[in-house]
């Protein structure tokens, strides 16, 4: 493997902090009693099958399929999963082979060798889903499969976030005799090679997970199986969690739900949170079709206008800080060039800049968002940044939330003049936080090609595999993307893990595209 990680900073499960230790117990290796673990999200799966999905449905794929590389907890390197070993065979990052562990088999029973391996990227070209995770593979040219246990990975050009790729869920291993090379599997089932197997699936209710005993892999279990329970609403998911109806909780918190769970009347109940350092951020995506915000300067005198500070107050008390580039804090390259640019609401100044383009205030923009896949905070948020843009008395502003299949397919198709999204990070890399955003076809649907980033920045970045020397071609892109107001930050947040305080591993339980690693859960062992 090649050393690209030196100076990276990010990931939710390097850094975090028990906000509240278990009392009167100790650690046991696997559970008292073999009790499966009912772990609750607001983040259901979108779909079952990895060639559709770029988006919370990782969580899940996270824990039933295996990847040929894998982020372990506290790696920033990507290390060898269903791959024995894996590294560049050139100097310029075009050619990348890897070795398949011996034996390896899906749960049906089928051998996961080298052909499966070139089946589950093939098919991810071939069938070409909007909202799967195709453009994460853009470099990839083709692959060859010499023996059974070799696979190569030729590139366009060079890249050396292609390793990182390959350790995250867009990279999930698929038995070819369960998934058709040309569309999708839409049975409801998952074979996979993973630690687990999925038992039992009920669209957005749950995901029954038992472990997997023919895995071979990284992961190191520390219990027996795991139940997924999927919330529409948060304040149910924390009611259950009173309730010991789940043991722990995973994204979707509010921040009041935050405060709640660590006060004391919450602690009396048994109940702890622990905080986790993470690269979660919210940003507004302007679409360039829109007759409105394709014009600069409305898209300049939102930004002015926007008062992270008070959103974040008002909103999220203190769960999130205020975010001035789409690179978030603790990465490699950050800047804040929103800041430098825009500096603290200025109404005034956006009004200039309304004015002096010609443009009639006040200005009609229509806001959309999700309703089901942040959280129920999200649509206080727009209530909010709503407030803050009429009451400056140059915008009209109405909203609009969907239900998350819907606004996903609004958006990729085009339909929302200007939308809200969220981004956890494919991998721990700055490439990771400008690259989807650019191009003819992108993470949010929206053709944008800045030729300095597409056709310099990006390509001389991955030609180098010592990622600490590539800060300068993040901080121009950063600039860029701040010039031209494509893509608004907003807010940067933490992670929250609430559970039982019987519950361990919580801690350990995130890797750096913060999706939980069931494995990491257990029962703590009684005095």
């Amino acid at each position: 493997m090649f050393n690209r990680t030196r100076c990276l900073q990010i990931t939710a499960a390097l850094a975090s902090i028990s906000l509240l230790a278990g009392c009167g117990l100790i650690s046991g290796d696997g559970g008292e009693d073999g009790k499966r673990i009912v772990v609750g999200t607001t983040s259901a799966p979108s779909t079952l099958d990895p060639a559709a999905a770029w988006d919370g449905s990782w969580e899940l794929y996270r824990n039933v399929y295996q990847t040929l590389l894998a982020f372990p907890t506290g790696s920033l390197k990507p290390q060898p999963d269903a791959a024995q070993s894996c590294e560049f065979t050139d100097s310029v990052n075009e050619s990348y082979r890897c070795t398949l562990r011996k034996g390896l088999k899906f749960s049906n029973g089928e051998p996961l060798d080298s052909k499966a391996v070139k089946h589950s990227f093939d098919r991810i070209r071939t069938i070409n889903s909007k909202v799967g995770p195709k453009d994460l593979f853009g470099s990839l040219d083709k692959i060859e499969t010499p023996d059974a246990q070799t696979v190569v990975f030729h590139l366009k050009a060079s890249d050396a976030t292609f390793p990182y790729v390959l350790g995250s869920p867009a990279a999930s291993l698929v038995a070819p005799k369960d998934y058709p090379a040309d569309k999708l599997r839409e049975d409801g089932k998952i074979t996979g090679s993973g630690p687990y197997v999925l038992d039992e699936y009920v669209d957005k209710e749950k995901a029954e997970l038992s472990s997997y005993a023919d895995y071979q892999g990284f992961a190191q279990r520390r219990n027996d199986g795991v139940t997924i329970r999927y919330f529409d609403d948060s304040g149910k998911m924390v009611a259950s969690l009173k309730d010991k109806k789940i043991d722990a909780t995973y994204r979707g918190l509010t921040a009041d739900e935050i405060k709640e769970l660590q006060s004391p009347a919450s602690r009396d109940l048994g109940l702890q949170v622990v905080a986790n350092v993470g690269a979660e951020i919210r940003y507004l995506v302007f679409n360039p079709k829109d007759p409105v915000v394709r014009q600069l300067p409305v898209r300049q005198a939102i930004a002015q206008v926007i008062d992270r500070g008070t959103l974040i107050s008002e909103v999220y008390q203190g769960t999130a800080e205020p975010l001035y580039s789409m690179v978030p804090k603790g990465v490699l390259g950050h800047k804040t060039p929103f800041f430098d640019k825009f500096a603290h609401p200025d109404i005034p100044k956006a009004k200039k800049l309304l004015k002096d383009a010609g443009i009639q205030t006040p200005v009609d923009l229509n806001f959309f968002y999700t309703t089901d896949r942040y959280g129920s905070s999200t649509e206080a948020e727009f209530k909010e940044l709503k407030r803050q843009l009429e009451e400056s008395g140059l915008f009209k502003v109405s909203l609009q939330g969907k239900p998350w299949k819907e606004f996903q397919a609004g958006y990729k198709n085009g339909q929302y003049p200007v939308f809200g999204r969220g981004w956890f990070p494919d991998f721990p890399d700055p490439d990771n936080f400008i690259a989807p955003f650019v191009g003819k076809e992108n993470a949010v649907g929206t053709p944008y090609e800045p030729p300095a980033i597409i056709n310099d920045l990006l390509p001389k970045s991955r030609r180098s595999g010592d990622r600490s020397a590539v800060s300068s071609q993040f901080e121009e892109a950063q600039k860029i993307f701040a010039d031209d107001v494509r893509l608004l930050p907003l807010w940067q947040g933490k992670l929250y893990v609430a559970s039982g305080e019987d519950i361990a591993g919580t801690e350990r339980a995130l890797d750096p595209q913060t999706a939980m690693q069931m494995w990491e859960l257990y029962r703590k062992t009684s005095w």
